[in-house]
């Protein structure tokens, strides 16, 4: 049985996640006449051995994908291994260049997507007091927000000014 995290199941199908059941089983099928043992007979051994692997992986792939159930399971596994990613900061952003939305108590920055960054003022005080050190002057404080539409994420800073204690 294939693992979630290690092979994607609609890729070994040539598939997409938002194909239909009849999309996934023309697809299927397609791969499977094509890998089938009966029709890797005049090929030397380690192709016709590389052609049994792929048509394992492609039954294999149609026994959970046309399930209801197993598919179900499958995308979920598959969705929270894309939100463990870490994903690629595409800039820095300074809290003080951000917009602050009074109604719903966040601080808000347009992605070039047309969603946007959200971070919350609890989020923010969370993090500011997180690692908190008296004696510094200055300290930044900083975290990782997600576009609400894209892939895309800022690194959202902002700088604590302390007084040194003497």
């Amino acid at each position: 049985m294939c693992d979630a995290a290690e092979v994607d199941l609609y890729a070994v199908l040539g598939a997409s996640p938002s194909d239909s059941l009849q999309q996934l089983r023309h697809r299927y099928q397609q791969q499977a006449l094509q890998y089938h043992p009966d029709r890797l007979g005049g090929k030397c051994s380690s192709e016709a051995e590389s052609g049994v692997k792929k048509f394992l992986e492609v039954d294999a792939a149609w026994r959970i994908l046309s399930d209801q159930d197993s598919r179900k399971q499958y995308d979920l596994q598959r969705r929270v291994q894309e939100l463990k990613q870490d994903w690629p900061v595409d800039s820095t952003v300074y809290l003080e260049e951000m917009t602050w939305d009074q109604d719903k108590c966040v601080y808000t920055y347009g992605c070039r997507c047309g969603g946007g960054f959200d971070v919350s003022s609890a989020e923010v005080e969370e993090e500011t007091q997180t690692g908190h050190q008296d004696d510094e002057e200055e300290t930044r404080r900083g975290l990782v927000v997600c576009c609400d539409t894209c892939s895309l994420s800022v690194c959202v800073t902002w700088s604590l000014h302390r007084k040194t204690q003497t």
